[in-house]
């Protein structure tokens, strides 16, 4: 009967492990899907940088809100199920997330002019001669029909997406301290390395997964199956292309409710892995496994004598301090760079290097995060392989952190040329020039045709010169329909310097120069480059953290130093980071309803020096307090 009840626990364990795996897995697959979808979600609610990241932070917000009551009552509770119970709270924080997308009428995408689908018709639209407001706004607005508008239009409807961001902050919680927890109290204590280290590495999969997934859904238009595509005018190229963002919550919520089924028929307990023990007693072994084996057998007489501040200061315990409080600050800044880069670099990409936001999103899970993956292995294998000490892990991240930090320093002299828009990077006449002032779109060209300055209808003409609009490039005719249609007599294309026999422009921005593409390849070879090597001092940073530590205050130092982390480098630095880019923006869209929408052209060297300064401020700092 013994050995019955041993190989049945000796299972029961094995699929707590896969349960755990399964489940990091999901949770990360769900974050990483998240962040790739930032861009879709910004678009579709037509809110600024600044909002969308603190949206984005409310992942943290949720975690902080359970944090303290997950860490002191959840050892004391049935730790499976609380996990499972996290579990179902993700899944209903994506389902919710989703949400909106079914309360929401159709996306409607601003444009000047109205698209015909008919195909008999020729030269039905008249650009110049449709008799638009040069202001497009009512000196005396309807305050009752706008509020209507706005709710049909479901404009406030980002909040469930906080919300819904929230609950899975808020279900993410018991994984981690739980599932370690329990791992570690049952397993044997050579094994556990090993079983964490299968746990992380199948959890490095999810972001790969959760960034090829928002790729693919960038692609798909947002209502599909509810529109006739041919009806669109416009490609997941374009800057006012909405994915079908919606459909991979669905997609990650199911995943990680899935990962819940199996924590609800783990046992609150089970035998100690090694140890000959009778089932009555295994069945006694609570979770106080771990505080009771926390300690050496010969410091319990600690618990007598609780140590005071006078004792700690005496001996290596005010330098213990010192250093730990350095290593908080250096995980401090660089978290705040890191999350502040990774939410908005598909956006960086796309209008620095003219990338779409599903080539962006697609590189980064592609590249980037396995380099990564292999960049934090690479680190713990060179501290084992060479059998480095305290100071030999703190080389080893010091030698990262510079060598991370000058990959990145090349990047900020990588750079496109703006995208050649008239009006707002260039003039009419092809003189390069930056506006932030509307006013400019306005020429002499397009005075007669009464045009909107609003809105952003981009058309391309033959010469490469992009306009917001087929009437502010002044086109007279037009011909074809749906993404076929074509712009004639376009009066601006002829103000050129260099004289142009064809007039006529697309619908589209028009693609960057060619050199940019060799460009952009440079681009990402620094930054997966920077990526492994900054990865290659994560591990041995951590080994430093962990050895500035006495023992007994281990799980302590390690609590303060997440709850620090996670308050003042997971939440703020989106919304800087967003509020520093929204500076950036040379032409914002309107909304349905008017008033100042999602941005679509941002000042591309602007955009650059505002989003990687911060970044390489905050690694300046990480790099002092290394050294």
């Amino acid at each position: 009967n013994d050995l019955i009840t041993q190989s049945c626990c000796f299972y029961v364990f094995q699929l707590f492990l896969a349960s755990m795996a399964f489940v990091y897995f999901s949770k990360a697959f769900g974050g990483a899907y998240m962040k790739s979808s930032i861009t879709q979600i910004e678009r579709r609610f037509d809110i600024p940088s600044s909002l969308i990241g603190f949206i984005d932070g409310s992942f943290e917000m949720g975690n902080l809100l359970v944090i303290a009551f997950v860490s002191y009552f959840g050892a004391k509770l049935h730790r499976p199920r609380l996990i499972g119970i996290g579990c179902v709270i993700m899944a209903a924080g994506c389902y919710l997330t989703a949400l909106p997308h079914f309360f929401q009428g159709p996306y409607k995408y601003e444009t000047s002019v109205s698209h015909s689908t008919n195909v008999n018709s020729t030269e039905s639209i008249l650009p110049c001669l449709s008799n638009h407001s040069v202001t497009d706004t009512d000196d005396t607005p309807d305050v009752s029909a706008i509020k209507a508008c706005e709710k049909a239009a479901g404009s406030s409807m980002w909040i469930y997406v906080f919300l819904g961001n929230m609950l899975r902050g808020i279900g993410e919680t018991p994984i981690m301290p739980l599932g370690v927890s329990y791992l570690d109290d049952f397993s044997r204590e050579e094994n556990t390395p090993f079983y964490l280290a299968c746990i992380h590495t199948v959890g490095i999969l999810g972001p790969m997964f959760g960034f090829m997934l928002g790729s693919f859904l960038a692609k798909i238009y947002v209502d599909v199956g509810s529109v006739d595509l041919d009806t669109i005018t416009i490609t997941h190229k374009d800057s006012r292309w909405v994915g079908a963002w919606w459909l991979g919550f669905i997609v990650t919520g199911t995943v990680i409710l899935m990962s819940s089924i199996p924590f609800w028929f783990l046992p609150k307990s089970l035998p100690k892995q090694g140890k000959e023990e009778s089932p009555s007693r295994s069945t006694e072994l609570s979770t106080v496994a771990e505080q009771e084996n926390f300690l050496p057998e010969e410091n319990q007489e600690a618990e007598e004598k609780p140590v005071t501040f006078k004792e700690l200061a005496k001996g290596n315990a005010l330098g213990q301090l010192y250093i730990f409080s350095l290593m908080v600050l250096t995980y401090l800044v660089v978290v705040n760079g890191f999350i502040g880069m990774i939410t908005f670099k598909p956006k960086f990409m796309e209008q620095t290097f003219g990338q779409s936001a599903s080539k962006a999103i697609f590189l980064i899970g592609i590249l980037n995060l396995p380099a990564v993956a292999l960049g934090i292995i690479t680190g713990g294998f060179v501290l084992k392989r060479f059998k480095l000490g305290v100071i030999g892990a703190a080389r080893v991240s010091i030698t990262a952190s510079i060598g991370s930090f000058c990959m990145l320093a090349i990047q900020v002299f990588i750079q496109c040329d703006n995208a050649e828009v008239a009006g707002l990077t260039v003039s009419y006449q092809g003189a390069s020039h930056v506006s932030y002032n509307p006013q400019t779109l306005l020429s002499q060209c397009n005075m007669g045709c009464s045009c909107s300055i609003k809105h952003w209808d981009p058309v391309c003409a033959y010469n490469g010169m992009t306009y917001a609009s087929p009437c502010l490039a002044g086109c007279q005719t037009s011909t074809g329909t749906g993404k076929e249609m074509v712009f004639h007599n376009c009066t601006c294309i002829s103000e050129m310097t260099a004289p142009v026999s064809n007039m006529s422009a697309v619908l589209g921005q028009c693609p960057r120069k060619s050199d940019c593409d060799n460009k952009f390849k440079i681009y990402m070879a620094l930054s997966v480059l920077g990526s492994f090597i900054s990865a290659c001092g994560g591990t041995p940073g951590y080994i430093v953290l962990l050895r500035s530590i006495q023992p007994d205050l281990k799980s302590l130092a390690l609590g303060m130093q997440t709850l620090i982390v996670r308050t003042l480098g997971g939440i703020p630095p989106p919304i800087y980071f967003g509020a520093l880019i929204d500076r950036t923006c040379l032409k914002w869209g309107t909304k349905q309803c008017g008033g100042r929408g999602a941005c679509r052209l941002y000042d591309a060297n602007a955009f650059r020096y505002r989003k990687t300064s911060p970044w390489l401020a905050v690694y300046q700092k990480h790099v002092h307090f290394s050294i």
